[in-house]
């Protein structure tokens, strides 16, 4: 396996686990178990970061363009029902 391969698989991990980490604290009823879950979800957050800058600055991940105006207009248009 080589390393942009291993980055793409560790960053699709790490955003699953995330998002089932998130599942549980919304269906949390323990106070302490849930502020684990959210301590550990940080941290998996900053490592997915760590993950993402680490692709992006290897040319492993390209990032979309940013939005122009028109696009966020029509968006903001779509959500507010104008």
């Amino acid at each position: 396996m080589n390393e942009k391969i291993a980055i793409a698989d560790s960053l699709s991990t790490t955003n699953s686990i995330i998002n089932m980490i998130n599942y549980s604290i919304q269906q949390s009823n323990n106070k302490s178990f849930r502020d684990t879950l959210v301590t550990y979800r940080n941290q998996l957050e900053d490592l997915q970061w760590q993950l993402y800058v680490f692709a992006r600055d290897n040319g492993y991940y390209v990032p979309a363009a940013p939005a122009g105006m028109a696009d966020i207009d029509a968006v903001k248009s779509a959500v507010s029902g104008n």
